[in-house]
């Protein structure tokens, strides 16, 4: 039954995607524009987005279980720091430049969107090349003073 409901859920998503503009690059970049042709009519869609996600994270935050009986996990993390910063910087780079985010670019890959398919694998690049360096970082934290030989 779960499946179901993730299922259904994205495919709610990414029609909402779709229909709102989000998925349309060139629509994305003319709401960016702020210095040219901006195009504001992202804003609403943003306001909407930003009013569901503060009734929900309120409503989820009293509770222990989601609606479908699983563990809630909510984000715990409270502090702005230089990471948070620099991740944000870079997502807003990135869409900035490309005219998608996360969502919308798996939305338009499943279209057939080359721009998309592009931006999707580089983005896959670069969460592996995160995870990599994290994992680097780990065992430089766990092992201090050890270092690893190549033979």
């Amino acid at each position: 039954m779960l499946i179901i409901v993730e299922f259904v859920a994205g495919l709610v998503f990414g029609a909402g995607l779709v229909v709102s503009g989000m998925a349309n690059p060139a629509k994305v970049l003319g709401f960016l524009d702020l210095a040219g042709r901006w195009d504001p009519s992202l804003l609403l869609v943003m306001g909407g987005a930003i009013l569901v996600g503060l009734v929900a994270f309120g409503v989820a935050r009293k509770r222990t279980t989601s609606l479908l009986g699983e563990p809630m996990r909510l984000p715990e993390a409270t502090r702005i720091d230089v990471r948070l910063v620099t991740g944000a910087l870079l997502f807003g780079a990135g869409w900035g430049v490309a005219g998608f985010c996360p969502g919308p670019a798996l939305v338009a890959s499943a279209a057939g969107s080359r721009k998309a398919i592009v931006f999707t694998l580089a983005m896959l690049a670069g969460m592996v090349a995160f995870e990599a360096i994290e994992r680097l970082k780990e065992r430089r934290l766990r092992a201090p003073g050890e270092h690893s030989h190549a033979t």
